[in-house]
């Protein structure tokens, strides 16, 4: 599985999540030695993370 990272790596300092692709830093330190299951499990959970840290229009 590839990473979903998309190279805008910030961080938001109220949530910890990336910006970029809504992992925490410790997922993306992790990613490499995690399953294909968790790694879905992750995967799931990001479009709800980077809805939420969207700005309201």
């Amino acid at each position: 599985m590839e990473s979903p990272c998309v190279k805008i790596c910030t961080y938001d300092p109220g949530t910890g999540l990336c910006l970029g692709c809504g992992r925490t830093c410790a997922e993306i330190g992790v990613w490499f030695s995690m399953t294909d299951a968790e790694r879905r499990a992750v995967m799931e959970k990001l479009p709800a993370r980077l809805k939420a840290q969207a700005p309201a229009s």
